[in-house]
């Protein structure tokens, strides 16, 4: 069995008939401490036990420096940051061992894109997180890695301003794609997401698997 979070229950429900009936969705908001603690004691309850954590919730929200206010940064960092340190935190306890955490980075922490100061910082503070928390997570037989993509062409939501790190989202076309001159997908992703969690990737641990077709790199 396999659980999907979220903060619309609508988009959950929606996302739980699409995968079909081994899927739980349970609302939660990832940028809420409080939430997260909530969501591993229904695991424990259930007897829920782990082998694969993705954490993949998000928030983009594009500014030039200048217009940054705490609002913004707090927003960010709790959903990008914050709450995924104390979610890992909470779900200790339920992980098996040789279990894997996927953290979702972005290639913004590499690339000094304008309007992304605070976006691209708490990425690159998320992809330093998995470094640490892979070297004292060890001794519990846990694995962190972690995936940064490029633009990812998101069907769902029409384009309308620049991208920004692993989807589009509403964020728009960027005047070039990189070397492969396409957008990935969100099935590229996921395959690799499910590499790092799988036994296949065994002896990969602390590393970030770069996902952009080249365009950070080329």
């Amino acid at each position: 069995m396999s659980y999907i979070t979220g903060r619309d229950q609508a988009t959950l429900d929606k996302a739980a008939a699409q995968l079909g009936e081994k899927v739980i969705a349970v609302r939660s908001d990832a940028g809420s401490v409080a939430e997260g603690i909530k969501l591993a004691t229904l695991l424990q309850q259930e007897g829920v036990m782990l082998d694969a954590v993705f954490i993949n919730a998000g928030v983009a929200k594009l500014a030039p420096f200048e217009a940054v206010g705490e609002e913004l940064w707090d927003v960010t960092f709790n959903s990008n940051l914050k709450g995924p340190y104390f979610l890992i935190k909470a779900l200790l306890p339920r992980l098996n061992q040789g279990a894997a955490i996927v953290l979702n980075g972005s290639i913004n922490a590499h690339i000094g894109m304008p309007n992304t100061s605070v976006y691209a910082a708490s990425k690159a503070a998320l992809i330093s997180l998995a470094k640490t928390l892979s070297a004292e997570l060890l001794s519990r037989g846990v694995r962190v890695n972690v995936v940064s993509p490029g633009p990812v062409h998101d069907i769902s939501v029409k384009p309308t301003g620049p991208p920004c790190g692993e989807a589009l989202g509403g964020r728009g076309r960027h005047p070039s794609p990189g070397p492969l001159k396409r957008f990935g997908t969100p099935e590229e992703i996921a395959s690799a997401v499910l590499y790092l969690a799988s036994a296949e990737s065994a002896f990969i641990v602390g590393t970030e698997l770069v996902i952009d077709g080249g365009m950070s790199q080329l």
